[in-house]
Protein backbone atom coordinates (compact mmCIF):
# COMPACT_ATOMS: atom_id res chain seq x y z
CA UNK A 1 0.00 0.00 0.00
CA UNK A 2 2.82 2.42 0.86
CA UNK A 3 4.48 1.71 -2.47
CA UNK A 4 1.24 2.34 -4.37
CA UNK A 5 0.69 5.60 -2.52
CA UNK A 6 4.24 6.72 -3.29
CA UNK A 7 3.67 6.00 -6.97
CA UNK A 8 0.47 8.00 -7.06
CA UNK A 9 2.09 10.94 -5.36
CA UNK A 10 5.22 11.03 -7.51
CA UNK A 11 4.17 12.80 -10.70
CA UNK A 12 7.58 12.33 -12.25
CA UNK A 13 7.77 8.62 -11.55
CA UNK A 14 5.05 6.22 -12.72
CA UNK A 15 7.72 3.51 -12.64
CA UNK A 16 6.81 1.50 -9.62
CA UNK A 17 6.71 -1.86 -11.33
CA UNK A 18 10.06 -3.58 -11.57
CA UNK A 19 9.24 -4.09 -15.24
CA UNK A 20 9.36 -0.37 -16.11
CA UNK A 21 10.89 -0.01 -19.60
CA UNK A 22 14.64 0.18 -19.76
CA UNK A 23 16.26 2.60 -22.21
CA UNK A 24 19.52 2.14 -24.07
CA UNK A 25 20.93 4.88 -26.28
CA UNK A 26 24.00 3.82 -28.20
CA UNK A 27 25.57 6.92 -29.69
CA UNK A 28 28.45 6.45 -32.11
CA UNK A 29 30.90 9.30 -32.62
CA UNK A 30 31.37 10.53 -36.20
CA UNK A 31 29.35 7.73 -37.78
CA UNK A 32 27.46 8.77 -40.88
CA UNK A 33 24.60 7.01 -42.58
CA UNK A 34 26.90 5.23 -45.07
CA UNK A 35 29.46 3.86 -42.57
CA UNK A 36 27.72 0.49 -42.35
CA UNK A 37 26.89 -2.67 -44.22
CA UNK A 38 23.24 -1.96 -43.40
CA UNK A 39 21.70 0.03 -46.28
CA UNK A 40 19.71 3.06 -45.18
CA UNK A 41 19.21 4.79 -48.52
CA UNK A 42 16.41 3.54 -50.74
CA UNK A 43 15.57 3.22 -54.42
CA UNK A 44 12.60 4.81 -56.19
CA UNK A 45 10.32 2.08 -54.83
CA UNK A 46 11.40 2.75 -51.25
CA UNK A 47 13.41 -0.46 -50.95
CA UNK A 48 16.89 -0.52 -49.37
CA UNK A 49 19.60 0.10 -51.94
CA UNK A 50 23.17 -1.05 -51.41
CA UNK A 51 26.09 1.13 -52.46
CA UNK A 52 29.81 0.45 -52.61
CA UNK A 53 30.44 1.64 -49.05
CA UNK A 54 27.84 -0.83 -47.77
CA UNK A 55 30.00 -3.56 -49.26
CA UNK A 56 33.15 -2.24 -47.55
CA UNK A 57 31.93 -2.05 -43.94
CA UNK A 58 30.90 -4.96 -41.72
CA UNK A 59 28.13 -4.28 -39.21
CA UNK A 60 26.15 -7.51 -38.73
CA UNK A 61 24.76 -6.40 -35.37
CA UNK A 62 23.33 -3.22 -36.83
CA UNK A 63 21.66 -5.50 -39.36
CA UNK A 64 20.45 -7.68 -36.49
CA UNK A 65 19.00 -4.70 -34.61
CA UNK A 66 17.36 -3.30 -37.76
CA UNK A 67 15.63 -6.63 -38.37
CA UNK A 68 13.91 -6.18 -35.00
CA UNK A 69 12.84 -2.60 -35.65
CA UNK A 70 12.75 0.44 -37.89
CA UNK A 71 15.58 2.43 -39.42
CA UNK A 72 15.34 6.02 -40.62
CA UNK A 73 17.03 7.21 -43.80
CA UNK A 74 16.34 10.91 -43.23
CA UNK A 75 17.45 11.25 -39.63
CA UNK A 76 19.35 14.48 -39.04
CA UNK A 77 21.91 15.57 -36.48
CA UNK A 78 24.02 18.67 -36.06
CA UNK A 79 27.18 18.67 -38.16
CA UNK A 80 29.54 18.38 -35.15
CA UNK A 81 29.35 16.47 -31.88
CA UNK A 82 28.65 18.59 -28.77
CA UNK A 83 25.59 20.31 -30.29
CA UNK A 84 24.02 16.92 -31.03
CA UNK A 85 24.84 15.51 -27.60
CA UNK A 86 23.22 18.44 -25.82
CA UNK A 87 20.23 18.25 -28.17
CA UNK A 88 19.72 14.62 -27.15
CA UNK A 89 19.89 15.57 -23.47
CA UNK A 90 17.60 18.62 -23.73
CA UNK A 91 15.23 17.94 -26.63
CA UNK A 92 16.25 21.31 -28.08
CA UNK A 93 17.75 22.39 -31.36
CA UNK A 94 21.32 23.65 -31.04
CA UNK A 95 20.22 27.09 -32.23
CA UNK A 96 18.15 27.28 -29.04
CA UNK A 97 20.55 25.80 -26.49
CA UNK A 98 23.37 27.75 -28.19
CA UNK A 99 26.09 25.13 -27.96
CA UNK A 100 26.49 25.44 -31.70
CA UNK A 101 30.07 24.16 -31.96
CA UNK A 102 32.07 21.28 -30.54
CA UNK A 103 33.39 22.27 -27.12
CA UNK A 104 37.11 22.79 -26.88
CA UNK A 105 38.03 21.48 -23.41
CA UNK A 106 40.22 24.46 -22.52
CA UNK A 107 39.51 27.44 -24.79
CA UNK A 108 36.49 29.29 -26.15
CA UNK A 109 36.50 28.16 -29.78
CA UNK A 110 33.83 30.46 -31.19
CA UNK A 111 36.11 31.33 -34.12
CA UNK A 112 37.44 34.72 -35.24
CA UNK A 113 33.94 35.98 -36.14
CA UNK A 114 31.93 33.61 -34.00
CA UNK A 115 29.28 34.83 -31.55
CA UNK A 116 30.68 35.87 -28.19
CA UNK A 117 27.48 34.76 -26.43
CA UNK A 118 27.33 31.20 -27.73
CA UNK A 119 27.10 28.55 -25.02
CA UNK A 120 30.71 27.39 -24.79
CA UNK A 121 30.13 26.22 -21.21
CA UNK A 122 27.58 23.67 -22.44
CA UNK A 123 25.36 21.97 -19.89
CA UNK A 124 25.35 23.03 -16.25
CA UNK A 125 24.22 21.45 -12.98
CA UNK A 126 20.50 22.07 -12.58
CA UNK A 127 19.77 22.09 -16.31
CA UNK A 128 16.82 19.98 -17.41
CA UNK A 129 18.30 16.89 -19.04
CA UNK A 130 16.98 13.54 -20.12
CA UNK A 131 19.23 11.92 -17.54
CA UNK A 132 18.09 14.11 -14.66
CA UNK A 133 14.41 13.59 -15.48
CA UNK A 134 14.76 9.82 -15.71
CA UNK A 135 16.80 9.87 -12.51
CA UNK A 136 13.98 11.71 -10.76
CA UNK A 137 11.61 9.10 -12.16
CA UNK A 138 13.39 6.26 -10.40
CA UNK A 139 15.81 5.16 -13.09
CA UNK A 140 19.40 4.08 -12.57
CA UNK A 141 21.11 6.44 -15.00
CA UNK A 142 24.37 5.11 -16.44
CA UNK A 143 26.82 7.08 -18.58
CA UNK A 144 29.53 5.10 -20.34
CA UNK A 145 31.93 6.64 -22.85
CA UNK A 146 32.29 10.09 -24.32
CA UNK A 147 30.68 13.03 -22.54
CA UNK A 148 31.81 16.30 -24.15
CA UNK A 149 28.99 18.25 -22.49
CA UNK A 150 31.17 21.02 -21.00
CA UNK A 151 34.77 22.30 -20.84
CA UNK A 152 37.32 20.81 -18.47
CA UNK A 153 37.07 23.53 -15.79
CA UNK A 154 33.26 23.40 -15.53
CA UNK A 155 31.21 20.99 -13.41
CA UNK A 156 29.23 19.31 -16.21
CA UNK A 157 32.42 17.99 -17.74
CA UNK A 158 31.54 15.20 -15.30
CA UNK A 159 28.22 13.69 -16.47
CA UNK A 160 27.34 12.81 -12.86
CA UNK A 161 26.65 16.51 -12.37
CA UNK A 162 23.81 16.52 -14.95
CA UNK A 163 21.75 13.55 -13.84
CA UNK A 164 23.82 10.40 -14.23
CA UNK A 165 24.18 8.17 -11.19
CA UNK A 166 27.21 6.54 -12.76
CA UNK A 167 29.87 8.00 -15.02
CA UNK A 168 32.44 5.79 -16.68
CA UNK A 169 34.99 7.50 -18.94
CA UNK A 170 32.98 10.65 -19.59
CA UNK A 171 34.81 13.98 -19.48
CA UNK A 172 35.53 17.13 -21.43
CA UNK A 173 37.51 15.53 -24.24
CA UNK A 174 36.00 14.95 -27.66
CA UNK A 175 38.40 12.23 -28.74
CA UNK A 176 40.54 9.65 -26.96
CA UNK A 177 44.27 10.10 -26.80
CA UNK A 178 44.56 6.47 -27.83
CA UNK A 179 42.33 3.43 -28.20
CA UNK A 180 45.01 1.14 -26.76
CA UNK A 181 45.02 -0.01 -23.17
CA UNK A 182 48.77 -0.55 -23.42
CA UNK A 183 49.08 3.21 -23.98
CA UNK A 184 46.71 3.92 -21.06
CA UNK A 185 44.22 5.36 -23.60
CA UNK A 186 46.51 8.39 -23.86
CA UNK A 187 48.37 9.82 -26.79
CA UNK A 188 52.10 9.14 -26.88
CA UNK A 189 54.36 12.09 -26.16
CA UNK A 190 55.64 13.81 -29.31
CA UNK A 191 58.83 15.39 -28.13
CA UNK A 192 59.63 17.22 -24.95
CA UNK A 193 57.11 19.94 -24.16
CA UNK A 194 55.16 19.48 -27.41
CA UNK A 195 52.32 17.30 -26.17
CA UNK A 196 50.97 17.35 -22.65
CA UNK A 197 50.24 13.78 -21.69
CA UNK A 198 46.98 13.30 -19.91
CA UNK A 199 45.07 16.13 -21.58
CA UNK A 200 43.40 13.67 -23.97
CA UNK A 201 43.55 10.54 -21.84
CA UNK A 202 40.26 8.73 -21.27
CA UNK A 203 39.58 8.98 -17.54
CA UNK A 204 38.17 6.33 -15.23
CA UNK A 205 39.56 3.26 -16.97
CA UNK A 206 42.75 2.93 -14.95
CA UNK A 207 42.12 -0.74 -14.20
CA UNK A 208 42.67 -1.46 -17.90
CA UNK A 209 45.94 0.47 -18.12
CA UNK A 210 48.80 -1.55 -19.52
CA UNK A 211 46.48 -4.28 -20.73
CA UNK A 212 46.19 -5.54 -24.28
CA UNK A 213 42.62 -4.28 -24.64
CA UNK A 214 40.95 -1.92 -27.06
CA UNK A 215 38.98 1.06 -25.73
CA UNK A 216 35.70 -0.07 -27.31
CA UNK A 217 35.94 -3.42 -25.55
CA UNK A 218 36.81 -1.88 -22.19
CA UNK A 219 33.78 0.40 -22.38
CA UNK A 220 31.56 -2.52 -23.33
CA UNK A 221 32.67 -4.50 -20.29
CA UNK A 222 31.87 -1.50 -18.09
CA UNK A 223 28.45 -0.98 -19.66
CA UNK A 224 27.51 -4.61 -19.17
CA UNK A 225 28.65 -4.61 -15.55
CA UNK A 226 26.61 -1.56 -14.60
CA UNK A 227 23.51 -2.84 -16.38
CA UNK A 228 23.91 -6.11 -14.46
CA UNK A 229 24.04 -4.19 -11.19
CA UNK A 230 20.85 -2.29 -12.02
CA UNK A 231 19.00 -5.48 -12.93
CA UNK A 232 20.23 -7.22 -9.77
CA UNK A 233 18.88 -4.33 -7.72
CA UNK A 234 15.58 -4.41 -9.66
CA UNK A 235 16.06 -0.86 -10.92
CA UNK A 236 14.91 0.28 -14.35
CA UNK A 237 17.96 1.63 -16.15
CA UNK A 238 18.87 4.27 -18.68
CA UNK A 239 22.15 3.35 -20.34
CA UNK A 240 23.67 6.18 -22.37
CA UNK A 241 26.49 4.35 -24.12
CA UNK A 242 28.43 6.99 -26.04
CA UNK A 243 31.15 5.26 -28.00
CA UNK A 244 34.43 7.09 -28.53
CA UNK A 245 34.60 5.11 -31.76
CA UNK A 246 34.67 5.91 -34.60
CA UNK A 247 36.32 9.29 -33.93
CA UNK A 248 39.97 9.89 -34.83
CA UNK A 249 42.69 8.91 -34.02
CA UNK A 250 42.17 6.08 -36.47
CA UNK A 251 43.86 3.42 -34.35
CA UNK A 252 43.35 0.03 -35.94
CA UNK A 253 41.40 -2.43 -33.81
CA UNK A 254 43.57 -5.57 -34.10
CA UNK A 255 40.57 -7.83 -33.66
CA UNK A 256 39.31 -6.86 -37.12
CA UNK A 257 42.30 -5.60 -39.10
CA UNK A 258 42.57 -8.73 -41.26
CA UNK A 259 39.06 -8.16 -42.61
CA UNK A 260 40.21 -5.07 -44.53
CA UNK A 261 43.82 -5.88 -45.40
CA UNK A 262 42.96 -6.78 -49.00
CA UNK A 263 40.31 -4.09 -49.51
CA UNK A 264 42.56 -1.82 -51.55
CA UNK A 265 41.63 1.08 -49.26
CA UNK A 266 44.33 3.32 -47.69
CA UNK A 267 45.61 2.27 -44.24
CA UNK A 268 43.67 4.99 -42.41
CA UNK A 269 40.43 3.97 -44.13
CA UNK A 270 41.08 0.36 -43.16
CA UNK A 271 41.68 1.43 -39.56
CA UNK A 272 38.44 3.44 -39.62
CA UNK A 273 36.59 0.34 -40.79
CA UNK A 274 37.99 -1.64 -37.84
CA UNK A 275 36.62 1.02 -35.50
CA UNK A 276 33.22 0.63 -37.15
CA UNK A 277 33.29 -3.15 -36.81
CA UNK A 278 34.47 -2.94 -33.21
CA UNK A 279 31.60 -0.61 -32.38
CA UNK A 280 29.23 -3.09 -34.03
CA UNK A 281 30.65 -5.94 -31.96
CA UNK A 282 29.98 -3.83 -28.89
CA UNK A 283 26.36 -3.40 -29.95
CA UNK A 284 26.03 -7.15 -30.35
CA UNK A 285 27.58 -7.77 -26.94
CA UNK A 286 25.08 -5.41 -25.31
CA UNK A 287 22.15 -7.07 -27.08
CA UNK A 288 23.41 -10.50 -25.99
CA UNK A 289 23.78 -9.26 -22.42
CA UNK A 290 20.20 -7.99 -22.33
CA UNK A 291 19.06 -11.44 -23.45
CA UNK A 292 21.18 -13.17 -20.82
CA UNK A 293 19.78 -10.94 -18.08
CA UNK A 294 16.21 -11.63 -19.21
CA UNK A 295 15.35 -7.96 -19.72
CA UNK A 296 15.50 -7.68 -23.53
CA UNK A 297 11.72 -7.53 -24.06
CA UNK A 298 11.52 -4.61 -21.62
CA UNK A 299 14.40 -2.65 -23.18
CA UNK A 300 14.10 -0.03 -25.90
CA UNK A 301 17.30 0.39 -27.91
CA UNK A 302 17.98 3.57 -29.88
CA UNK A 303 21.11 3.50 -32.03
CA UNK A 304 22.48 6.56 -33.86
CA UNK A 305 25.47 8.61 -34.93
CA UNK A 306 26.14 12.12 -33.65
CA UNK A 307 27.05 13.79 -36.97
CA UNK A 308 28.01 12.89 -40.50
CA UNK A 309 30.87 10.61 -41.45
CA UNK A 310 34.50 11.48 -40.85
CA UNK A 311 35.80 8.50 -42.81
CA UNK A 312 39.20 9.30 -44.38
CA UNK A 313 37.97 8.79 -47.93
CA UNK A 314 38.10 11.72 -50.31
CA UNK A 315 37.37 15.43 -50.41
CA UNK A 316 35.26 16.95 -47.66
CA UNK A 317 32.82 18.73 -50.00
CA UNK A 318 32.47 16.07 -52.66
CA UNK A 319 30.76 12.71 -53.04
CA UNK A 320 33.37 10.60 -51.29
CA UNK A 321 33.33 9.33 -47.71
CA UNK A 322 29.51 9.29 -47.56
CA UNK A 323 28.96 8.36 -51.21
CA UNK A 324 26.49 8.75 -52.80
CA UNK A 325 25.75 11.61 -50.38
CA UNK A 326 27.89 14.70 -50.68
CA UNK A 327 30.14 16.07 -47.93
CA UNK A 328 31.20 14.85 -44.51
CA UNK A 329 31.28 15.88 -40.85
CA UNK A 330 31.40 19.65 -40.44
CA UNK A 331 30.17 20.42 -43.95
CA UNK A 332 26.88 21.94 -45.06
CA UNK A 333 25.90 19.00 -47.27
CA UNK A 334 23.79 15.98 -46.32
CA UNK A 335 26.88 13.86 -45.71
CA UNK A 336 27.62 16.15 -42.76
CA UNK A 337 24.23 15.87 -41.08
CA UNK A 338 22.57 12.58 -42.09
CA UNK A 339 23.15 9.84 -39.53
CA UNK A 340 22.03 6.25 -39.01
CA UNK A 341 19.11 5.81 -36.63
CA UNK A 342 17.61 2.48 -35.58
CA UNK A 343 14.86 2.01 -33.01
CA UNK A 344 13.94 -1.45 -31.76
CA UNK A 345 12.86 -3.39 -28.73
CA UNK A 346 15.80 -5.63 -27.89
CA UNK A 347 13.43 -8.60 -27.99
CA UNK A 348 10.18 -7.92 -29.83
CA UNK A 349 7.10 -9.22 -28.03
CA UNK A 350 3.69 -7.97 -29.15
CA UNK A 351 2.17 -8.99 -25.81
CA UNK A 352 4.56 -6.87 -23.75
CA UNK A 353 2.83 -3.95 -22.04
CA UNK A 354 5.54 -1.44 -22.96
CA UNK A 355 5.71 -2.61 -26.54
CA UNK A 356 1.95 -2.22 -26.79
CA UNK A 357 2.40 1.38 -25.68
CA UNK A 358 5.20 2.01 -28.17
CA UNK A 359 4.90 -0.48 -31.03
CA UNK A 360 7.82 -0.60 -33.46
CA UNK A 361 7.56 -2.09 -36.93
CA UNK A 362 10.05 -4.91 -37.60
CA UNK A 363 12.54 -4.78 -40.46
CA UNK A 364 11.09 -1.50 -41.72
CA UNK A 365 12.38 1.75 -43.20
CA UNK A 366 11.02 5.20 -42.35
CA UNK A 367 11.70 7.93 -44.90
CA UNK A 368 9.98 10.83 -43.18
CA UNK A 369 12.45 13.33 -41.77
CA UNK A 370 13.22 13.33 -38.03
CA UNK A 371 16.05 14.59 -35.85
CA UNK A 372 18.10 13.90 -32.75
CA UNK A 373 16.03 16.11 -30.44
CA UNK A 374 12.94 13.95 -31.15
CA UNK A 375 14.32 11.21 -28.91
CA UNK A 376 13.77 13.30 -25.77
CA UNK A 377 9.94 13.51 -25.89
CA UNK A 378 9.68 9.97 -27.25
CA UNK A 379 11.55 8.44 -24.31
CA UNK A 380 9.79 10.58 -21.73
CA UNK A 381 6.42 9.76 -23.29
CA UNK A 382 7.13 6.04 -23.04
CA UNK A 383 8.29 6.21 -19.42
CA UNK A 384 5.61 8.65 -18.30
CA UNK A 385 8.18 11.03 -16.85
CA UNK A 386 7.02 14.64 -17.08
CA UNK A 387 8.99 17.55 -18.55
CA UNK A 388 8.84 20.81 -16.56
CA UNK A 389 6.43 23.21 -18.24
CA UNK A 390 9.12 25.91 -18.30
CA UNK A 391 11.45 23.78 -20.44
CA UNK A 392 11.00 24.34 -24.16
CA UNK A 393 11.19 21.16 -26.24
CA UNK A 394 11.76 21.39 -29.99
CA UNK A 395 11.50 17.65 -30.55
CA UNK A 396 8.31 15.78 -31.33
CA UNK A 397 7.40 12.22 -30.47
CA UNK A 398 8.48 9.57 -32.93
CA UNK A 399 5.67 7.19 -31.93
CA UNK A 400 3.85 7.11 -35.27
CA UNK A 401 7.04 7.08 -37.31
CA UNK A 402 8.27 4.05 -35.36
CA UNK A 403 5.37 2.06 -36.82
CA UNK A 404 6.86 2.83 -40.27
CA UNK A 405 3.78 4.87 -41.15
CA UNK A 406 3.81 8.55 -42.12
CA UNK A 407 2.90 11.12 -39.47
CA UNK A 408 0.79 13.87 -41.01
CA UNK A 409 1.00 15.85 -37.77
CA UNK A 410 4.73 16.49 -38.17
CA UNK A 411 6.37 19.01 -40.40
CA UNK A 412 9.58 18.00 -42.15
CA UNK A 413 11.74 20.93 -41.16
CA UNK A 414 15.29 20.79 -39.88
CA UNK A 415 17.45 23.77 -38.97
CA UNK A 416 21.21 23.35 -38.50
CA UNK A 417 23.09 26.44 -37.35
CA UNK A 418 26.89 26.72 -37.33
CA UNK A 419 27.98 30.35 -36.75
CA UNK A 420 31.64 29.36 -36.24
CA UNK A 421 34.96 28.57 -37.86
CA UNK A 422 37.23 26.90 -38.69
CA UNK A 423 35.77 23.66 -39.97
CA UNK A 424 35.01 22.07 -43.31
CA UNK A 425 32.43 24.79 -43.83
CA UNK A 426 32.51 28.06 -41.89
CA UNK A 427 29.69 30.33 -40.68
CA UNK A 428 26.60 28.75 -42.21
CA UNK A 429 22.99 27.77 -41.54
CA UNK A 430 21.06 25.07 -43.38
CA UNK A 431 17.30 24.68 -43.45
CA UNK A 432 15.34 21.72 -44.77
CA UNK A 433 11.61 21.94 -45.43
CA UNK A 434 10.16 18.93 -47.17
CA UNK A 435 12.03 18.25 -50.39
CA UNK A 436 13.83 21.61 -50.37
CA UNK A 437 17.07 22.59 -48.67
CA UNK A 438 18.71 26.01 -48.50
CA UNK A 439 22.17 26.85 -47.19
CA UNK A 440 23.04 30.38 -46.14
CA UNK A 441 26.72 31.35 -46.01
CA UNK A 442 27.24 34.42 -43.84
CA UNK A 443 30.57 35.22 -45.49
CA UNK A 444 30.65 33.87 -49.06
CA UNK A 445 33.79 31.98 -50.08
CA UNK A 446 34.96 29.61 -52.77
CA UNK A 447 33.16 26.83 -50.88
CA UNK A 448 29.83 28.59 -51.49
CA UNK A 449 30.66 29.61 -55.06
CA UNK A 450 31.06 33.20 -53.94
CA UNK A 451 27.35 33.40 -53.03
CA UNK A 452 25.38 33.65 -49.82
CA UNK A 453 22.95 31.05 -51.11
CA UNK A 454 22.76 27.45 -52.21
CA UNK A 455 19.43 25.75 -52.94
CA UNK A 456 18.75 22.07 -53.61
CA UNK A 457 15.70 19.93 -54.27
CA UNK A 458 16.48 16.74 -52.37
CA UNK A 459 13.70 14.78 -54.05
CA UNK A 460 15.02 15.35 -57.56
CA UNK A 461 18.65 15.80 -56.55
CA UNK A 462 19.31 13.84 -53.34
CA UNK A 463 23.07 14.06 -53.77
CA UNK A 464 23.15 17.89 -54.04
CA UNK A 465 24.72 18.33 -57.45
CA UNK A 466 22.51 21.04 -58.94
CA UNK A 467 22.39 24.41 -57.17
CA UNK A 468 19.01 26.02 -57.97
CA UNK A 469 19.55 29.31 -56.13
CA UNK A 470 19.70 31.38 -59.32
CA UNK A 471 17.11 29.48 -61.35
CA UNK A 472 14.42 29.29 -58.63
CA UNK A 473 14.30 32.74 -56.99
CA UNK A 474 10.78 32.36 -55.60
CA UNK A 475 11.61 29.08 -53.86
CA UNK A 476 14.89 30.52 -52.60
CA UNK A 477 13.10 33.47 -51.02
CA UNK A 478 10.49 31.22 -49.43
CA UNK A 479 13.13 28.93 -47.97
CA UNK A 480 15.19 31.84 -46.66
CA UNK A 481 12.09 33.23 -44.98
CA UNK A 482 11.70 29.88 -43.23
CA UNK A 483 15.37 29.82 -42.24
CA UNK A 484 15.26 33.33 -40.79
CA UNK A 485 11.99 32.66 -38.96
CA UNK A 486 13.43 29.47 -37.45
CA UNK A 487 16.54 31.24 -36.16
CA UNK A 488 14.52 34.07 -34.67
CA UNK A 489 12.03 31.69 -33.02
CA UNK A 490 14.90 29.89 -31.31
CA UNK A 491 16.66 33.10 -30.27
CA UNK A 492 19.80 32.09 -32.11
CA UNK A 493 23.16 33.84 -31.90
CA UNK A 494 24.95 34.98 -35.04
CA UNK A 495 28.45 35.52 -36.40
CA UNK A 496 29.79 39.03 -36.00
CA UNK A 497 31.36 41.69 -38.21
CA UNK A 498 35.13 41.43 -38.24
CA UNK A 499 36.68 43.20 -35.26
CA UNK A 500 33.31 44.00 -33.67
CA UNK A 501 30.49 42.36 -31.73
CA UNK A 502 27.87 43.43 -34.29
CA UNK A 503 25.75 40.39 -35.24
CA UNK A 504 25.56 39.45 -38.92
CA UNK A 505 22.07 38.16 -39.63
CA UNK A 506 21.01 36.32 -42.77
CA UNK A 507 19.60 38.43 -45.59
CA UNK A 508 16.71 37.71 -47.88
CA UNK A 509 17.69 37.44 -51.55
Amino acid sequence: MKRLLLCLLTLAAPLCAATAPNIVIMLVDDMGVMDTSLPFLTDAAGKPKRYLLNEFYRTPNMERLAAKGVRFNNFCAMSVCSPTRISIMTGQNAARHRTTNWINPDNDNAGPQGPHDWNWQGLKPGDVTLASLLQSGGYRTIHVGKGHFAPRAFPAADPSKIGFDINVAGGSIGAPGSYYGKQNFDRPAKGKGKTKRGSHAVQGLEKYHGQDIFLTEALTLEAKAHVSDAVKEKKPFFLYFAQYAVHAPFDSDPRFAANYASSGKPPQAQAFATLVEGMDRSLGDVLDHLDTLGVAENTLVLFLGDNGSDAPLGHQHEVACAAPLRGKKGSHYEGGMRVPFIAAWAKPDAANEHQKRLPIAPNAIQSQQAAVYDMFPTILGLTGVQTPSSHIVDGKKLDTLLTAKPDSGRDEKFLMHYPHSPHRTDYFTTFRDGEWKVIYHYFPTEVSGGSHYQLYNLKDDPFEQNDLAKSHPAELKKMMQGLIAGLEAQNAVYPVEKGTQTPVRPKLP
